[in-house]
């Protein structure tokens, strides 16, 4: 059985940092594509980042979100620094086994494949 667990999230003061942590369990995705998405209340579930061999960043978090892997522990992490009280959310960690970034993120924002459970991140003003 396939699982993404989701660690990391929390409150923190806008300016502030968070780690996002996803570990996968049951498939290695080393070689498919992992990716955060975000929703917010009231609004639609959006792709933050994503990761294969290569990378893909929304333009709202770009210049301060940072997503790595660690492939030996089958992990993705999002750094979040500059955090803004629009970053507010539910965030989601996402994988296939699929390489094509652009391909992998449309198949993941519809909902295929794995998912993580979410970890919420609140930023206060």
């Amino acid at each position: 059985q396939v699982q993404l667990v989701e660690s990391g999230g929390g409150l923190v003061q806008a300016g502030g940092s968070l780690r996002l942590s996803c570990a996968a369990s049951g498939r290695s995705f080393n070689r498919g594509t992992m990716a955060w998405f975000r929703q917010a209340p009231g609004k639609e579930r959006e792709v933050v980042a994503a990761l294969s061999w290569s990378v893909y960043y929304a333009d709202f978090v770009k210049g301060r979100f940072t997503i790595s892997r660690d492939n030996a522990k089958n992990t993705v992490y999002l750094q979040m620094n500059s955090l803004k009280p629009e970053d507010t959310a539910v965030y989601y960690c996402a994988a296939n086994t699929e390489d094509r970034i652009q391909i992998a993120t449309l198949a993941l924002a519809r909902g295929d494949d794995y998912w993580g459970q979410g970890t919420q991140v609140t930023v206060s003003s």
